[in-house]
């Protein structure tokens, strides 16, 4: 028999290495035992554990049938830097971030809980914890936290805003201090170095907090300065929502949607089968992938903030399908666009003009909002809030009163607008159609005419070429 070996053809032998290239993981425990079996884990919820005890965050108590005894459980997550970096001391913004904010809190009704997991007293196996602060998961937490903070802040002489309870000003001898709060997360900012060091000191002694640092990310945007002002981004909060769908290989689009075929409650036909729970129609997928595509295309885009002068575009556009008008408007600070909002009215309109009216109104409505926390910060705007209209009727019914008779079945709220213009705080101006930049917040348009648009405030600089 001839083999392989007798004509000297040999194969070479392929030698495979035992070893591969490990990629280390963050550890996330799912079970307290896990917690508490790795080093790092452990000392964490130590350290949290003995954070309640320091606060006396809740005395132990026989337990009672009358009582509701909540449950307790740990919850284990990591922090990350916008970069997607693990985060293991603190997020790299201006911001002041408080060490267990919510055992600041002092609750106000009776509460009881069962002894944390891991650390059950010997002594009173049975007992359960009569909470006197807050924990994380309470429906109580955020407002008790809130409440302590916003009365120390009050106490040391900060005013709170009526416009937006999250904002705290002092104002004084010209100088001005901000302090935003989002739970446990904490911007200051202000025109003096020295006020705002004082700020923070003063509220170090009161609650712990980790080491301030320059703005960066706060709320899924990201804060970028450069010589023109502040940049700001979404890249990470995109890159996100695009990996959860499964969409982070979607093609980028330039256009929210074609205006053909137009998607309604009642068209297209449900699946059979929906992959999706909450998309159970073919042309309900497919405005989200092209959702998808529109982030894609805007992964890279940033706004910059200049305040100049404030104004809107109100716009109104009827429903084929059951003749409610959808209502639009953006508002803009300076060349940028700070508020926008597209959605159905609550009745049908009886005309064109009283749809675009009430349109403008609800408008009016937001931009006053937005005027009223501006004063409070003091910030005077350098003119009259002016909102752009394309329909000539309501430009009239505004500002003249002798049209009343016609709209006197329009709800008495939708009115006010004519006090603000009559006082002078607003004024109502018409513009062409074509410059209507609220049109592509009420119907589909076509890319041509959707790039027309807003190549007017500078988008196309968001946009993939």
């Amino acid at each position: 028999m001839t083999t392989r070996a007798k004509n000297n053809i040999t194969k070479p032998n392929q030698k495979f290495s035992l070893l591969t290239k490990r990629t280390t993981t963050p550890f996330i425990p799912t079970t307290v035992n896990q917690a508490l079996r790795d080093p790092r884990w452990r000392n964490a919820i130590g350290d949290e554990f003995n954070a309640q005890v320091r606060n006396r965050t809740f005395d132990l108590v026989p337990p009672d049938p009358s009582q509701h005894v909540i449950d307790t459980k740990w919850i284990y997550t990591l922090k990350y830097l916008p970069s997607g970096v693990l985060d293991s001391n603190a997020w790299p913004i201006k911001q002041l971030d408080v060490d267990n904010a919510f055992l600041q809190g002092t609750l106000t009704d009776e509460v009881y809980v069962a002894q944390p997991p891991g650390f059950v007293d010997k002594d009173r196996p049975d007992h359960v914890c009569r909470l006197r602060k807050a924990l994380y998961g309470l429906q109580q937490a955020p407002r008790a936290w809130y409440e302590e903070l916003k009365s120390f802040l009050l106490s040391i002489g900060f005013r709170n805003s009526l416009a937006d309870t999250s904002v705290f000003t002092q104002i004084h001898n010209g100088t001005k201090v901000y302090i935003l709060v989002y739970v446990d997360d904490i911007i200051v900012t202000g025109s003096s170095q020295t006020l705002i060091q004082t700020v923070i000191h003063t509220l170090s002694d009161r609650f712990s907090l980790k080491e301030p640092t320059d703005l960066s990310y706060f709320l899924g945007i990201e804060a970028i300065r450069s010589p023109h002002g502040l940049n700001l981004m979404q890249k990470k909060y995109i890159l996100d929502l695009l990996t959860k769908t499964k969409m982070l290989d979607a093609k980028p689009v330039t256009t929210p949607m074609p205006p053909t075929p137009k998607l309604t409650l009642a068209s297209g036909t449900p699946l059979l089968e929906p992959r999706d729970s909450c998309i159970g129609r073919p042309d309900t997928l497919a405005a989200a992938k092209r959702v998808s595509g529109i982030l894609q295309g805007l992964l890279h885009g940033t706004t910059r903030l200049s305040p100049v002068t404030l104004h809107a575009y109100a716009d109104a556009d009827p429903d084929t399908h059951d003749y409610v008008s959808t209502n639009a408007y953006i508002l803009f600070l300076g060349s940028t666009p700070i508020a926008w909002s597209s959605k159905k009215q609550k009745g049908v309109a009886r005309s064109s003009t009283e749809s675009e009216y009430r349109g403008v109104a609800n408008t009016a409505a937001e931009i006053r909002w937005i005027c009223s926390l501006l004063t409070e910060l003091g910030i005077t705007l350098p003119s009259v809030l002016v909102i752009y209209c394309d329909n000539v009727g309501v430009t009239y019914l505004c500002a003249n009163p002798v049209f009343h008779s016609r709209m006197k079945h329009l709800a008495l709220n939708y009115h006010f607008i004519r006090d603000n213009v009559q006082s002078g705080a607003l004024r109502v101006t018409h513009l062409s159609t074509k410059d209507q930049l609220a049109d592509a917040l009420t119907k589909a348009l076509p890319r041509p005419r959707f790039l027309e648009l807003f190549s007017k405030i500078g988008v196309k600089e968001f946009l993939p070429s």
